[in-house]
């Protein structure tokens, strides 16, 4: 392994679809207030906009625990647990100077380390082509995190394309909706970032969840995605720019066949630690494990 990642969640080969995963929301599954209050991560929050005031706040899912349970049936179930956060709570908690001290008292007080923690719940994608290639995206200089690495495409799913407004509820989010926009999201990113037509896009398969150590870990679910266009034809629609062109600076192909040694490369240290995790995944669950 690689010490900025570590694996929560790996699936069975193939992976799973939407249909083998259900989600329960709880406010049993939100972070827990912090020792003394959280009048610590609101003076990061204003410490941040004082300095990036183009900052904004926005809900998100919080990922409390995710396991595979037996339903009976052949077919293997995820259940992933969640509450609510926000990136106010993320840039105060898992971004803080205290983070690890916070990791200690959660395991500590609670018997969990990320008791404390917002560990807002990302999406990335193995995106491969349909000549075996596999995408990667050089990350800006300009955006928050992991500048000028390079990435798979991901993001995060929208607690807010489910329930308008600034503060939805737990009971406002039905399970099958939240795997929903879960599945969905992964797919908004890739036309997104990528600029590829939805309809090239298969639906995504769960690989597992990686955690990214150097955020004090912070879970990401990583997908496989099949496009149905060509690399060439890959790079000519990112070229043309989408929506979110100016988080990227490139794109980068690598054939599937060599991603099981990508490690032993000189890329690897290029890659931010979502991206290793992916591979990590893809490795084990889709392709020959390392």
């Amino acid at each position: 392994m690689d010490p900025e990642v570590s694996l929560l969640l790996q699936c069975p080969p193939g992976g799973l679809p939407k249909e083998q995963v259900r989600a329960e929301l709880s406010p049993a599954h939100d972070r827990r207030q912090l020792p003394g209050g959280d009048e610590a991560i609101a003076a990061v929050w204003e410490s941040r906009l004082q300095a990036q005031p183009w900052l904004f706040d926005a809900p998100k899912f919080r990922l409390h625990s995710a396991t595979l349970v037996s339903t009976g049936s052949p077919e293997p179930q995820l259940l992933l647990r969640l509450g609510l956060t926000s990136y106010r709570d993320f840039l105060g908690t898992n971004w803080a100077s205290s983070a690890a001290w916070l990791r200690q008292q959660g395991a500590a007080d609670w018997g969990d380390k990320q008791a404390y923690l917002a560990d807002p719940l990302g999406v990335g994608a193995v995106l491969v082509t349909a000549d075996d290639f596999l995408v990667f995206l050089r990350r800006s200089r300009q955006v928050a995190e992991a500048p000028g690495l390079v990435d798979v495409p991901g993001g995060h799913p929208e607690p807010q394309a489910l329930c308008p407004g600034d503060s939805p509820l737990h009971k406002d989010l039905p399970g099958e909706l939240v795997v929903h926009e879960l599945f969905s999201s992964v797919l908004q990113e890739i036309c997104d970032e990528v600029n590829l037509p939805l309809l090239t896009l298969s639906q995504p398969l769960l690989l597992g969840i990686a955690c990214n150590e150097t955020s004090a870990g912070r879970a990401s679910a990583e997908f496989y995605v099949q496009c149905s266009l060509t690399s060439e034809q890959v790079r000519k629609y990112y070229m043309s720019g989408g929506p979110e062109a100016h988080e990227s600076t490139g794109i980068i192909f690598m054939e599937t066949q060599s991603i099981s040694r990508l490690q032993e490369t000189e890329m690897w240290a290029e890659l931010c630690p979502s991206a290793k995790g992916a591979i990590f995944l893809y490795n084990q669950v889709q392709g020959s494990p390392i």
